[in-house]
C-alpha cells in the first residue's frame, strides 16, 4: 500500500507534507520520524499497519518539502508538540496511539508526558527517555563520549559545506554509516533530494540547536541540572520501546533504567543499529503486533 501524501497548513504556521493511508475509522496511529530523514523512515512498517489502522505520517517542520521557518526557536520542542496536536485537530483525530523513532521519539516522550489526554498509547523506537538521556550525559562517560556528535551539529559554521560534495560526505558520516548496508541507488537519490531542498540541512540541524539537552565535554564538569536530583514524573501510558542494539549514538545502557519512569513498560531488544526501522523493518513491525498495536 503506497500512502497518499496531502499537504496540510496547520494554525502553528507551517505546512506539512503527511503521508497518510487506511481506513478513517480505524484506530489512529501517528508516526514521528527522526533526524535526517522524513516519513520515508515508516516505509516499511506504515504498510502492514495500514491494514488496520489509520497512520498517519508527518514529515516533521524542517524536514523535506514542509515548512522551514528561520530561527533557532522555530524548532523548539513546543512548537514541534503544537504541530503534532494541531495536525491530529486537523484530521479529527482525538486520542491517538504515538510511535516516534530519534527526534520523533524525543517529541513523543515529550507529548506522552504533557498530553495524556491525546496520547493513548506510546512507541518509542531508539530515543531515550529525557531524564535518563540527560543524566547519562553527565553519569555515564561511555554515552557522553558517543553524544559529541551534537556538539558539532550545533556548530553553524558547518551548514554552508552541506551543499552537493558535502551532502554526499554527509549521508556516510551520519546516516550510511549507521546502519549495516550501504545506502544506493533510488534511496540515495530520495534522501539528497530531501536534503537539498532549500534550506533543509539548516533546518534539521536546529531542532539539535533548540534543544536544552546539556552535552559536557569529555573533560567539563559543568553544573548539573537541579531536575536531576529531584522527582520525574512517570509516563502514565502504556509504553512499547523498541531498541536496536549496534546503536552507537544511543548506547543500550539508556533502556536499563526506564522502569521506574515508564511503570506500563515493554521491552524489544533487536540486533540493529540506530536506523531500526530503516534496517529491519519486519522485526518492528513484529514487536508493535506482539504488543497489538
Amino acid at each position: 500500500m503506497t500512502p497518499a501524501v496531502q499537504r496540510i497548513a496547520l494554525p502553528t504556521g507551517v505546512e506539512l507534507d503527511v503521508a497518510i493511508a487506511g481506513a478513517p475509522d480505524r484506530p489512529p496511529v501517528i508516526l514521528l520520524h527522526g533526524f535526517p530523514e522524513s516519513h520515508r523512515t515508516w516505509r516499511g512498517i506504515l504498510p502492514d499497519l495500514a491494514r488496520d489502522r489509520y497512520v498517519i505520517a508527518p514529515d516533521q517542520r524542517g524536514f523535506a518539502r514542509s515548512s522551514k521557518p528561520e530561527g533557532v526557536e522555530a524548532y523548539a520542542a513546543d512548537r514541534i508538540l503544537a504541530d503534532l496536536i494541531a495536525l491530529a485537530d486537523h484530521l479529527n483525530i482525538d486520542r491517538f496511539t504515538l510511535v516516534g523513532h530519534d527526534w520523533g521519539g524525543a517529541i513523543a516522550w515529550m507529548a506522552a508526558l504533557a498530553r495524556p489526554d491525546r496520547v493513548a498509547r506510546l512507541v518509542i523506537v531508539n530515543a531515550p527517555h529525557p531524564y535518563l538521556f540527560q543524566r547519562a550525559l553527565f553519569d555515564e562517560p561511555e554515552q557522553r563520549k558517543a553524544s559529541q556528535y551534537i556538539t558539532r551539529f550545533r556548530d553553524t559554521t558547518i551548514d554552508r559545506g552541506l551543499t552537493g560534495a558535502g551532502l554526499e560526505k554527509f549521508l556516510g558520516s551520519t546516516f550510511a554509516h549507521h546502519v549495516t548496508h550501504a545506502i544506493a541507488g533510488a534511496d540515495k537519490a530520495a534522501y539528497l533530494d530531501e536534503w537539498s531542498q532549500p534550506g533543509a540541512m539548516t533546518a534539521m540541524l536546529n531542532w539539535y540547536r533548540a534543544s536544552t539537552v546539556i552535552v559536557p565535554t569529555m573533560d567539563e564538569a559543568p553544573p548539573r541540572p537541579a531536575f536531576l536530583d529531584r522527582p520525574f514524573p512517570p509516563v502514565t501510558q502504556d509504553t512499547l520501546v523498541i531498541w536496536g542494539m549496534r546503536d552507537s549514538a544511543l548506547l543500550p545502557v539508556l533502556v536499563d533504567d526506564l522502569g521506574p519512569y515508564v511503570p506500563k513498560l515493554t521491552v524489544e531488544k533487536i540486533d540493529a543499529g540506530h536506523f531500526v526501522p530503516w534496517e529491519k523493518p519486519e522485526a518492528v513491525v513484529a514487536a508493535m503486533r506482539r504488543w497489538h498495536i
